[in-house]
């Protein structure tokens, strides 16, 4: 019996601020693309916000899991933000990847680094608010972080915009529509 040769699937790195929209961006991108495409479910130690389903949006555990997980040297990627601990299962993505199935991370600067050192091929893609203002908008829209969280978010915000030239590819997302276009046509370049 002959052996199929799989094609490697790509990894893709979605990072941005807190606040940007990046999950807003790949919801309606996986209503309309979900083919050969898996969405990485990070673990995290953080509460889950309205509407947010473990194992959906997050793997949502405590940060004693979180620490055995870390002990077992289970992650591909982990990181420490705003109090919070966030993880990439790296079996997970590496069987995808290895099964020619692309994968999309959603992940913060520090985490994304780390990812990057990793895979020197991966597909890197900031998105970035229209503004300073604009973000912190969009963070005490969503009302569900005191001022004590929030400042901590935007006090990161600048270290992380100085990153985004690090980024093989930077969307704005002034326009949720035009910033889904320009995912999507990224991600189409990309794969063909």
């Amino acid at each position: 019996m002959e052996e199929k040769n799989i094609k490697q699937g790509k990894l893709f790195v979605v990072t941005g601020p807190s606040g940007v929209g990046k999950g807003t961006i790949l919801a309606n991108f996986f209503k309309q693309d979900n083919k050969n495409l898996y969405y990485s479910v990070s673990m995290t130690t953080r509460a889950p916000r309205p509407n947010e389903k473990d194992g959906v949006n997050y793997l949502f555990v405590s940060k004693d899991e979180f620490r055995r997980a870390i002990e077992k040297d289970e992650f591909l990627e982990w990181t420490e933000y705003s109090g919070n601990f966030y993880g990439t299962n790296n079996k997970i993505v590496s069987d995808k990847l290895n099964n020619g199935i692309n994968v999309i991370l959603e992940i913060e600067t520090k985490g994304a680094k780390k990812v990057m050192e990793k895979y020197k091929d991966a597909i890197t893609i900031f998105i970035s608010p229209p503004s300073v203002f604009e973000l912190e908008s969009r963070l005490r829209g969503r009302h569900t972080e005191d001022e004590k969280a929030i400042q901590k978010r935007l006090d990161e915000v600048e270290r992380e915009l100085s990153e985004s030239s690090n980024y093989k590819y930077v969307i704005v997302n002034d326009e949720l529509s035009e910033a889904l276009k320009k995912f999507k046509a990224v991600y189409d370049f990309e794969v063909k």
